[in-house]
């Protein structure tokens, strides 16, 4: 009897130790993979030129970690795709931008230069086509608006764990051209030419403009408030790069009707080392310039230089004059923006049909 006793009690020891599965020879363990996991949508369609993150992940419950990898691309024709994943070196953070930098530098070193495929998936699942890409480098969907399969990259996506592997099949990727800047209501997106007037798209000698934002701004001839949109353009605004620069200068600019340069001192309630994450203030008779780090903004995350969901830069241009009464009366333009592409830029508000009224009542 106290044999038997010694014998069962090795027995449980050997079970609530972990060896059931030796001595009943029990099958390992396996992660879970759900035959239905899937996302939103299989289309994507990326901005050439920016970083974009793309696809909505369901894993139905899946054991995680899971591993994806992108197989099969493939144009619509069979032929297959390889453009998407040419090596550029891109802009990869290593510490947290805030927005409190104090310097270039200072922004540099919380970024660097990783060697990444234009087009990859993360280990979340997400897609992303990196700010590296541009029109050169990954052909953008036709400029007649067609969608031909042939012109269509076509993908499939193997997502693993221990427990087996499921295939993704005929995720789409129909890339937008570049984009350098927002707004971009002055451009036509298939062409990169200008957009067509909304009131009068067939006049070839008409085109849409980027439109500021107005508070106020009362006409120095017309003694009325000043207005941008599809009717009346008083003031529009183009975002272009210019000449001359160090390469990572940013300017703000005011064009009269006849195409002179406004003083910025006119805006005389304007805090100018204030308006951007720029550095190396330069205030000229015709221009404020700042050296900025692109894009801009860097990350998406407000700040004190954003809009409120810190997905555009934003600017504020005040002035103020003397009213009726003898107190002062505030009048202000503006503009959210992003730019994608590192370089000289200047952003010009064009007071086309006449300039604002700086004078005392």
């Amino acid at each position: 009897m106290q044999k038997i006793n010694v014998v069962i009690a090795l027995l449980l020891s050997i079970l609530l130790t972990g060896g059931c599965k030796k001595v009943l020879d029990l099958p390992e363990e396996r992660e879970y993979l759900s035959e239905n996991i899937n996302y939103g949508s299989q289309i994507l369609e990326p901005i050439i030129g920016r970083t974009n993150l793309m696809g909505t992940f369901n894993s139905d419950d899946s054991s995680l970690p899971l591993t994806f990898e992108i197989v099969n691309a493939r144009y619509g024709d069979g032929r297959p795709v390889t453009d998407l994943f040419q090596v550029r070196p891109t802009y990869v953070w290593i510490d947290a931008y805030d927005g409190y930098e104090q310097s270039l530098e200072a922004i540099e070193a919380k970024r660097r230069l990783e060697d990444r495929p234009l087009f990859e998936v993360r280990e979340s699942g997400q897609f992303i086509l990196w700010a590296s890409s541009t029109n050169e480098l990954i052909e953008p969907r036709p400029t007649d608006s067609s969608n031909l399969v042939q012109d269509i990259r076509f993908f499939d996506l193997k997502v693993s764990n221990t427990g087996g592997t499921v295939y993704l099949r005929d995720f789409q990727l129909i890339p937008w051209r570049e984009r350098p800047y927002y707004p971009f209501t002055d451009t036509n997106p298939y062409t990169g030419e200008p957009a067509p007037d909304p009131t009068d798209p067939a006049n070839p000698d008409k085109q849409d403009y980027i439109r500021p934002r107005l508070d106020n701004v009362i006409g120095a001839n017309s003694n009325r408030p000043l207005q941008s949109n599809d009717n009346i353009k008083d003031v529009v605004v183009y975002i272009r790069p210019f000449e001359g620069g160090n390469g990572h200068n940013l300017r703000l600019k005011f064009m009269r009707p006849d195409g002179t340069f406004m003083n910025p001192d006119e805006f005389n309630e304007t805090k100018w080392d204030q308006l951007v994450h720029g550095f190396n203030l330069v205030k000229t008779a015709s221009y404020v310039q700042y050296d900025v780090a692109y894009p801009i903004p860097l990350v998406n995350i407000a700040t004190r230089y954003t809009n409120e969901n810190g997905g555009s830069a934003s600017i504020d241009i005040e002035y103020s004059r003397r009213g009726f009464s003898g107190g002062l009366t505030y009048a202000s333009f503006g503009l959210d923006f992003n730019i994608y592409r590192a370089g000289d830029w200047e952003i010009v508000f064009h007071f086309r049909n006449e300039l604002p009224k700086f004078e005392d009542e």
